[in-house]
């Protein structure tokens, strides 16, 4: 049995379920007045401005009592309206009868599990779309990294639970992204759908065209999405031409799958005014009273607003929503591959880490309206000297990075100096500086995790030089 907040006792399932992540067991039970102030912390009355932001349900499955109050503290002291349900192990969230409800699971990790397979298996059993946070305690980055790669959303250290608030809004932001696409994914299916539906219907675009792709006929819908004015026009252009002179795209124009329906083709025609469009195609032989085929017919659907939304959420998902930089994830891809790449050709690359220097008493004095503008400053400087093979990204926070494919030191360190010279004197604002740490690869590391250390010790020690030399003067 198990106290929970908002919730009743909970009983046990199976056998297999009991013995689930042994790794995440409780160190001590809480005591009956720990779970009374952790339910009072959580389930305090909403002032007025609480009461108007969306509420975060988090379930915590921790033994600690006195951390889940600090870390629900933490949380509201920055701005969420949480509802907290409080259970010991990992046991009971898996076992909730309400977990399909809560927005975040934050789970105790304990440090005798092995190799992270523990959390494998609660990733498995709780539902696909709730995070899981884990609050670790003592392990390294690449003990984090593994975490992650097996379940985990994030990981949090006990003795750095300020970072909680940080995990959970990229959490709620990403949980936010994926169910957008979903309802996009959706969507589409359900235009493909009544595209087969309405393939006779005259809103689409239907032409009949020779064996060489050339037009025989077009409807007037299709007049109307390439605008052109009269049909003769129109049958003067060879747009789908190419298509069918390609074997492999007029064979899977041509094909049919088991349930009869044909196989469509993407492609980029030309309008008349100049301007492209994206149409999805398909097409069916057209056979004489003697079996034999002289011409195709061709249904032309325009896709051009959906491979929009398409790309627009793939910007989303590998974009900050600030600066417009890469974010963090396509970031961390950005390095893999380019490890793999330097691994393949032999040649260097290097990584600097920008930090801005007293962002918070710039927020303090100006605002933090002034405070997102100096952030976007910077994003700007870094975007004005990156090459179309570099790749800027916000670190996170006030911290930025650059990617620099076959640079070594000493140019990375000539980009570095142009870069913080641009941002200190842009005259766009308040002044502001950036320390800047410089990693190669394979010299400083020859992985993600220790090349972006080393650059970020370098930013470090740049930023307590100047620290020291201020106090000095």
């Amino acid at each position: 049995m198990f106290r929970s907040i908002r919730c009743g006792p909970l009983e046990r399932k199976g056998a297999s379920k009991r013995l689930l992540l042994r790794g995440f067991g409780v160190k001590t039970l809480p005591s009956q007045s720990k779970l009374e102030n952790a339910t009072q912390v959580a389930s305090r009355p909403l002032n007025i401005d609480e009461a108007r932001r969306p509420t975060v349900r988090i379930i915590f499955a921790h033994g600690d009592q006195s951390l889940v109050e600090r870390s629900v503290q933490e949380l509201k002291r920055v701005g969420f309206a949480v509802d907290a349900h409080v259970v010991t192990d990992a046991n009971q969230l898996v076992n909730h009868p309400q977990r399909q409800s809560f927005d975040i699971a934050v789970c105790q990790y304990g440090s005798d599990s092995a190799n992270g397979g523990d959390v494998c298996a609660l990733a498995t059993e709780l539902p696909k779309d709730l995070p899981l946070i884990l609050l670790v305690d003592n392990i390294s980055k690449e003990e984090s990294a593994n975490l992650m790669l097996r379940g985990a959303f994030d990981c949090v250290h006990t003795d750095a639970i300020g970072h909680l608030p940080v995990a959970v809004r990229r959490a709620l932001n990403e949980r936010s992204l994926r169910h957008e696409r979903d309802r996009a994914e959706r969507e589409l299916r359900r235009l493909r759908a009544q595209y087969r539906a309405l393939a006779g219907n005259q809103s689409y675009g239907i032409c009949r065209c020779d064996l060489e792709g050339a037009f025989l006929d077009v409807n007037r819908a299709l007049l109307k999405m390439l605008r052109y004015p009269s049909k003769e026009e129109l049958l003067e252009v060879n747009l789908a031409g190419s298509t069918f002179a390609d074997p492999a795209k007029r064979g899977q124009l041509l094909g049919k799958s088991q349930d009869g329906a044909v196989d469509p083709v993407e492609a980029e025609w030309t309008r008349k005014d100049g301007s492209t469009i994206k149409v999805r195609l398909s097409a069916q032989e057209v056979l004489s009273e003697h079996g034999q085929m002289y011409a195709y017919e061709v249904i032309v659907e325009d896709i051009t607003k959906q491979r929009e939304l398409e790309d627009h959420l793939r910007r989303l998902a590998a974009s900050d929503p600030l600066t417009g930089l890469a974010n963090y994830r396509h970031l961390i891809d950005a390095l893999d591959m380019e490890i793999r790449r330097s691994n393949r050709t032999g040649r260097e690359f290097s990584l600097l880490l920008f930090d801005m220097d007293s962002l918070k008493q710039l927020n303090d004095s100006f605002g933090h309206m002034t405070g997102s503008q100096a952030l976007c400053r910077t994003a700007d400087a870094l975007t004005l000297f990156c090459r179309d093979i570099d790749t800027a990204a916000r670190f996170g926070g006030d911290e930025f990075a650059l990617l620099l494919p076959e640079t070594g030191r000493e140019a990375a360190h000539s980009v570095a100096r142009r870069i913080s010279t641009s941002i200190a004197e842009d005259g766009n604002g308040p002044r502001i500086s950036v320390s800047v740490g410089v990693g190669v690869y394979p010299l400083d590391g020859d992985n993600v995790e220790s090349l972006v250390s080393a650059a970020d010790a370098a930013m470090y020690a740049m930023k307590r030089q100047r620290k020291t030399e201020n106090a000095l003067r």
